[in-house]
């Protein structure tokens, strides 16, 4: 992958959009993501604290990571005694 010059959340569009060196632009339409991948209102939660406050973090999981895996860990609950 090329170097990423730029990379942060629309508001107006509800996209990550990304520069790329070279002059590409990339846009990730976050809520079809969502749409795709939570399956719970936790998760929804975790991937909207990514886009908002970590969107480069977002998008490297999109592109290189495990989602499904990653959610499923970050959301996994244990009950109280």
């Amino acid at each position: 992958m090329r170097k990423i010059l730029s990379c942060k959340f629309n508001l107006d569009t509800a996209c990550v959009e990304l520069r790329l060196e070279g002059g590409t632009l990339l846009s990730i339409d976050c809520t079809a993501m969502e749409n795709e991948l939570a399956n719970s209102m936790y998760q929804r939660s975790e991937l909207d604290w990514l886009i908002y406050n970590d969107p480069l973090a977002y998008v490297e999981l999109i592109f290189n990571g495990e989602p499904e895996l990653y959610l499923k860990v970050v959301t996994e609950h244990t009950l109280l005694e």
